[in-house]
């Protein structure tokens, strides 16, 4: 007589997740300050989760903050009004984007400050506004 025990079954039960309130409330003060309305696109990084790009409705400047997954995201995005998804950048969202010089010579990085030498800031001209 053999003791066989029928297999132990788990249930996985995934939690949903909870985003910080760091991220949700400088979410939600980007909004405020765009006129109470913004566009978000989420876009996947690989492993170091998923950003949420953000354009705002007022003056299209660019915000961004990164959490760990998709359903973070999106669970962001449910918890701050005036703001909603857009599935990509077509041309009506790319158009209202206004990029501050800040932004480029941020983005820039060390290129930006650069006297001589190769490769040279391909912005320079916006970079040099101060």
């Amino acid at each position: 007589m053999s003791d066989q025990t029928a297999p132990a079954t788990e249930t996985a039960v995934e939690a949903t997740p909870s985003p910080t309130a760091g991220v949700v409330g400088s979410i939600r003060r980007y909004v405020a300050a765009e006129g109470g309305a913004s566009t978000a696109i989420l876009q996947p990084t690989g492993v170091a989760g998923v950003r949420i790009t953000l354009i705002g409705e007022k003056n299209g400047l660019l915000g961004d903050r990164v959490v760990a997954s998709l359903d973070e995201a999106k669970a962001v995005v449910a918890q701050v009004e005036g703001l909603e998804i857009a599935d990509e950048w077509d041309r009506e969202l790319t158009n209202k984007v206004t990029i501050a010089p800040s932004h480029w010579r941020k983005m820039a990085g060390w290129v930006a400050h650069q006297t001589r030498g190769f490769p040279r800031a391909r912005n320079r001209k916006v970079v040099d506004y101060r």
